[in-house]
């Protein structure tokens, strides 16, 4: 009897037999892609949450998800080598570059250590002639691209599901709204803190700031984390100094040695800032929560003075 049950269920329950398989980059472009499928269906995540991307080697584990994935679903080229190199070599599944989505807001590189006041003010979207080589990849960053690309998300989860098509985009419309709530939440909470001067360890934070007009003053590695050079550092020591910087932020997936060397004696306030939500758990809440979360370390450092 149970035998018949099981065998009753498993036929009446088709759509999880087709179910697609879908993979995703980072966690948090895993947690939107999630949050458009809950209820219905489970991403699954490349690069581990406590991983950076810049330098992540894949598994072959991970090499195998990519092969046997229906849909990927990813930022672009310019976030993780070794994630590129796989998805090029990937001739079936169908592939979202977020990056290319229409409309969205992208920023380029910011290459010196100490950044020209309004640097982010150059942003455009896809539709726009620009660079990709230059492009910076964290994009997740700024919650308005989010709002784009969730319906996205959703219409590509309908052509690979259509029989979900429908509760995909009822997901999408209602994370979306999720999403400009807590972006307005944060602008009141940001509205106090623009012209007070800070030092991110690697350009990761642009989307943020100028999304919501607080301003860095430097970052010591560039956006790919690459490990700075004493010409580098040397700069922010002395913007630390002339400028009588008191707030830094530095991030879990990097040692913290450099902050403290170009901090040495300032007195300064260093908050640990995460722009991956690499200390959650991975899933449909963990892009809120990053968001929240950096935002209140930007609250702790800078409204400190």
């Amino acid at each position: 009897m149970l035998r018949f049950l099981a065998l009753s269920a498993a036929f009446a329950s088709p759509a999880l037999a087709d179910m697609p398989r879908v993979a995703t980059d980072v966690p948090p472009v895993h947690s939107l892609v999630a949050r458009v499928m809950d209820g219905i269906g489970t991403p699954e995540l490349i690069v581990p949450p406590a991983a950076s991307p810049h330098d992540f080697a894949l598994r072959p584990s991970d090499a195998r998800l990519l092969e046997e994935a229906d849909l990927v679903i990813w930022i672009g080229p310019e976030l993780s080598p070794a994630v590129t190199r796989a998805i090029e070599a990937l001739s079936e599944a169908e592939i979202l570059t977020l990056l290319d989505v229409a409309q969205t807001q992208v920023l380029g590189f910011r290459e010196n250590a100490i950044f020209e006041e309004h640097d982010h003010d150059h942003e455009h979207d896809h539709d726009d002639e620009h660079d990709h080589d230059g492009r910076d990849p964290h994009a997740w960053l700024d919650p308005e691209n989010a709002v784009i690309w969730l319906p996205e998300i959703a219409r590509v989860l309908g052509r690979a599901d259509p029989q979900n098509a429908d509760a995909y985009l009822e997901n999408a419309r209602q994370a979306a709204a999720d999403v400009q709530a807590l972006q307005t939440e944060i602008s009141g909470r940001m509205a106090g803190l623009a012209d007070r001067p800070f030092i991110v360890f690697h350009d990761a934070y642009h989307y943020f700031e100028a999304r919501f007009d607080v301003e860095a003053t430097g970052a010591i590695a560039l956006g790919d984390a690459e490990v700075p050079g004493p010409r580098r550092l040397a700069e922010i020591e002395v913007a630390v100094r002339d400028q009588g910087i008191r707030c830094a932020f530095a991030e879990p997936q990097f040692n913290t040695n450099l902050v403290d060397v170009a901090f040495a004696g300032a007195g300064a306030r260093i908050e640990v800032i995460d722009p991956l939500g690499s200390t959650l758990q991975p899933g449909p809440d963990l892009y809120q929560e990053m968001l929240d979360g950096i935002a209140t370390s930007f609250e702790a450092c800078l409204g400190a003075e």
